[in-house]
C-alpha cells in the first residue's frame, strides 16, 4: 500500500467531472466512466494514451507516492494532513493553461507562483517522516543513472526527483503523444475542456490518495479544505 498527497478539486467541481470523463475514471469513487470520442484517435489509442493518468487519478502531486514508515499509521497521516491544512491558506493561481512537459499534455500554471511553490515545498518536507525509505527496486525504477546529480540527490533524500527547485505543478491528461499527433491532441483537449483551459484555479484543497496494492488505481482516501487566509489557524 502506498499513499500520496495531491491537489485535486472536490468531486462536484466541473473540472473534476470533466477530467474524470476524459480519463475514464472517477478517483473519488473508483467508478469507470465512458471516455469521449476524440477526433484523430481510435477509442483504443485514446484509452492507451490515458492509461497511466487514469490509474493515478486527476491530480497534481504535492508529495509523491510513498509507503508508510515503520511505526507510522494511516490515522496519524490523516491527522497530520488535517493539522497541516488548517495552517495553510487557500490561494488562486493566476491562470491554469494547457501545456506540455516533454510529450505529455497537462494543465499547468501560466506563471510561477510563490504560494504554490511554498505549498509544494512544505508538503515534501513536512510529511517526509511518514515515508519509508525507497526499496532498491523503487530506486532503480527512477533510472537514477539518467538523472542529473541534483535530481539524484533529491531521489536519495526525499524519495522523488522533482521537488523544491525542480518541482513543476501539472495535472496530467495524457501519456507521451507522438509529435505528429500532438496538434490533434491539443485541439481535442482545448475543445473538450473549453473554458477550463486558460482559467484561474483556486488551490483550496489537499487530498490523501491511496494505492491499495502496487499497480492498483489510486483512489481518494481523505479530502481536506484549506481555510481562507482570514481564518487560517495560527500556531
Amino acid at each position: 500500500m502506498r499513499y500520496a498527497i495531491y491537489f485535486t478539486p472536490p468531486a462536484d467541481d466541473p473540472l473534476t467531472r470533466l477530467a474524470a470523463e476524459w480519463l475514464g475514471r472517477d478517483a473519488f469513487t473508483d467508478a469507470a466512466i465512458k471516455q469521449p470520442a476524440v477526433e484523430g484517435f481510435s477509442a483504443d489509442a485514446f484509452k492507451a494514451l490515458t492509461d497511466d493518468a487514469r490509474r493515478y487519478g486527476f491530480h497534481a502531486t504535492m508529495k509523491a507516492p510513498f509507503a508508510l514508515a515503520d511505526g507510522r499509521t494511516e490515522a496519524e497521516l490523516i491527522a497530520a494532513l488535517e493539522d497541516f491544512s488548517a495552517g495553510t491558506s487557500a490561494f488562486t493561481l493566476p491562470e491554469l493553461v494547457l501545456g506540455q512537459i516533454g510529450r505529455f499534455f497537462a494543465l499547468i500554471p501560466a506563471d510561477w507562483s510563490a504560494e504554490l511553490q511554498m505549498l509544494a515545498d512544505d508538503c515534501v518536507s513536512r510529511f517526509d517522516s511518514f515515508r519509508a525509505p525507497l526499496s532498491d527496486n523503487d530506486f532503480a525504477r527512477r533510472n537514477p543513472d539518467q538523472l542529473t546529480p541534483e535530481l539524484r540527490e533529491n531521489l536519495v533524500n526525499w524519495g522523488y526527483p522533482y521537488v523544491f527547485d525542480d518541482f513543476r505543478f501539472h495535472m496530467t491528461l495524457t501519456a507521451q503523444v507522438e509529435p505528429a499527433e500532438q496538434p490533434a491532441m491539443r485541439a481535442a483537449i482545448e475543445n473538450f475542456f473549453g473554458d477550463y483551459v486558460s482559467a484561474q484555479r483556486r488551490i483550496g484543497h489537499l487530498a490523501l490518495f491511496v494505492e491499495p496494492e502496487r499497480g492498483a488505481p489510486f483512489v481518494l482516501k481523505h479530502l481536506v479544505q484549506l481555510p481562507e487566509p482570514a481564518i487560517r489557524k495560527t500556531a
